[in-house]
Formats: C-alpha cells, structure tokens, sequence
C-alpha cells in the first residue's frame, strides 16, 4: 500500500511541473520579447557612439529651445515650446493667417551646405508645416521667400494636398516644385521619419525608408523648374538658393511636433 502511495505521489508530483513549466517558459518568452522590443527603440533626442564619431550633430537637446530662435529675432517664441521630448508649434487655429503667434524657428549656431539631415515629424488633422534648408535671413521677409522645403502635411485633410501640381503640395514633396513619389507619408498623429541629403547641389528627400525626391540645383533644368512655380512672384531671385544657409522649421499656424533632430555635415 506504502508503494503504490508513493508511485501516485510522485505521478502528482510530475503532472504539476509539466503543467507550470508551458506558464514559466511563456512568462519568460514574454520578458524576453519585452527587452528585446525595449533595446530596438532607441533613445529620443541622443546621439549614439557610432553617430557621435561620424560627426553628426544634436539640433536638439529634447528639454529646450537651446540653439533655436525665432526668424528675425533674437529670442524663442513664445509660440513654440517643449513636450514630451518634441519641439512643438502651438497652433492658434487661424491656420497660415495666425502664424505670428509664434514665426518660424531655425537653428541658430551654424549655418550648412553639405549635409544630411534627419528629422521626426508629427501634424495635428489638418495640419500644414514645413521643413526649410539653404535659408537665409531677410529683414521683414518670410525664410520660405529663400529656402527649398520638405512639405510637411495631413495629406487626408489640408486642402494643400490637392493644390498644386501632380500632388507637388503633398507631405515630402519639395513644396510646390516637384512631388514625393512614392506617397508614404503616415497620417495625422502618427510620426514620419525624414531625411534631406544635400550635397553640391544634389539633393535628396527620403521619407520613412523610401527615397521621394531627387532634384540638382542650379541646373537650366531647376531654372526652368522654379520659372513655372509660384515663387518667382514673391521673389524674382528665388532660383539663385545660396550654397550655405539655416535649417528652419515653419510655424503655419497648426500644432507640429518634431524631435531626433540631427545632421552630420559631409
């Protein structure tokens, strides 16, 4: 009797190991996934090792408007902040008519003319912002009167997206010159990785992980180019973009966030 208790109480014995190993190795998948997910999200606004030694450079320290200024100003404005690790444009809800809340903002220390760029943006429903390069400063005149810009919009619902040329208005196109093909852009609310490759007047646009631009300036082609847009109306001279200007970050009166803000001059 003693032996056949004891044969029945080592069967219990292996029957609730077998059912709490599946749960302990589940558990320990789970963790295991979890670390893994958490070490390929990389760190906000940080440059890693391999960055840093490649020469890239911070624009942005993710805590403060440190190094960026109001165009044709001298200070923040008071219209751009802070959250959650993003510089954001406080939108006044008058669109491009409200835009004086706060102006655009560029980075103030330094001026590029090879270089990639490599940004995150984000646009409130209805938004319109956008990303300048090459800019230069002109006392009571707007960056965009100088600058090429990477569109930055909500494709669904600004009316920009139907404006324009063969979609030249949408979200990474170089605003109203030629069209990011293909469209990738994600919606309103959702982050959008972009990168700008400027290099002896070869530029690139490239937008979560698809080259959608690639235009050369000062070419007969980008003269000819810029001849049949609208910004020969607001500055005859808008074709001559100088070799060596500001990143810059337009305020079109909608919230916009942008944050991983980097460049490596090349």
């Amino acid at each position: 009797m003693k032996r056949k208790w004891m044969i029945l109480f080592s069967a219990a014995l292996l029957m609730a190991s077998c059912n709490t190993q599946p749960k302990k190795n589940a558990a320990d998948a789970a963790k295991s996934a979890e670390q893994q997910k958490s070490a390929a999200v990389p760190e906000l606004n940080r440059l890693t090792d391999a960055e840093a030694a490649q020469g890239w450079i911070l624009l942005f320290n993710g805590k403060t408007g440190e190094g960026w200024r109001g165009v044709n100003k001298t200070d923040f404005p008071a219209g751009w902040t802070v959250e959650d690790g993003s510089l954001k444009c406080i939108g006044s809800g008058n669109g491009e008519a409200g835009a004086a809340n706060g102006g655009d903002i560029l980075y103030a220390p330094k001026q590029f003319s090879n270089f990639n760029l490599k940004i995150e943006w984000k646009i409130s429903k209805g938004g319109n912002s956008g990303i300048f390069y090459l800019g230069m400063e002109k006392k009571g005149k707007e960056i965009w009167r100088t600058a090429p810009e990477f569109q930055v919009l909500d494709n669904d619902n600004h009316p920009d997206a139907l404006l324009g040329k063969d979609g030249n208005r949408m979200a990474g196109s170089l605003y109203d010159l030629i069209p990011a093909k293909p469209q990738n852009t994600k919606p309103a609310g959702e982050w959008n990785y972009a990168e700008i490759i400027c290099y002896q007047g070869t530029v690139v646009h490239k937008q979560n992980g698809a080259t959608i631009v690639e235009y050369h300036l000062w070419t007969p082609e980008w003269n000819e180019l810029v001849k049949n847009s609208k910004f020969p109306t607001y500055n005859p001279d808008w074709a001559n973009v100088p070799k060596q200007g500001f990143i810059a970050l337009q305020d079109h009166g909608n919230d916009v966030w942008f944050r991983n803000i980097k460049i490596r001059p090349l």
